[in-house]
């Protein structure tokens, strides 16, 4: 039972996240994401006990994929500034791959829920910020930037950079893909540092 328990879960999270797919869309209910699942809105609150729930579900979806991910990044590749590259690349590609989630990770679809959610993904864009801080801080001791750079300030734009991006997929219908230009962006972008 615990296995179809997870699995119509991992349906409910799945639905909801295509449902914000659709650049459009009203705001999502319970009904609707119900009715999408062809389930009553008792049987949502099964396995969520409110709507909230289920966002917090799609973020720790994106917080494990995505550190899960840059872990990776960092333990197979030593060189700080191709560090960053694949992250910058991974953030990105992420987004393009999943527009729903792009969605989340700019706060669009947490708009009139729960102000917890708004926090949780203020706390994710911090802990990217810190992780390219710390690819930065290892590029300097590698020389490949110079120590006297202000990591605090390059790690920023270069979260700005990306959530400007996923701010520009979103908002253009997911038409303006966020890897679109990135080669030439990113060089423009690591030449700062």
């Amino acid at each position: 039972m615990a296995g179809k328990s997870g699995e119509r879960k991992n349906q409910i999270l799945q639905t909801l996240a295509e449902m914000l797919e659709k650049p459009q869309q009203e705001k999502i209910t319970t009904a609707a994401l119900a009715a999408r699942l062809d389930v009553s809105e008792a049987a949502l609150y099964r396995h969520f006990a409110s709507k909230a729930q289920m966002f917090e579900g799609l973020i720790e979806f994106i917080e494990q994929t995505l550190f899960g991910m840059i872990n990776k990044i960092s333990a197979d590749e030593t060189d700080g500034m191709r560090q960053l590259d694949a992250i910058l690349a991974l953030l990105l590609g992420f987004a393009q791959k999943n527009p729903g989630m792009t969605r989340v990770l700019i706060g669009d679809a947490l708009v009139n829920e729960n102000d917890r959610l708004q926090t949780r993904i203020n706390q994710l864009h911090d802990r990217i910020e810190a992780t390219l801080r710390q690819c930065l801080r290892v590029a300097a001791t590698q020389n490949s930037v110079s120590p006297e750079h202000d990591t605090n300030a390059e790690a920023n734009l270069m979260l700005a950079f990306v959530i400007g991006r996923w701010h520009q997929f979103a908002k253009s219908g997911f038409k303006r893909l966020p890897l679109d230009q990135f080669e030439t962006q990113k060089t423009l972008l690591l030449n700062l540092v």
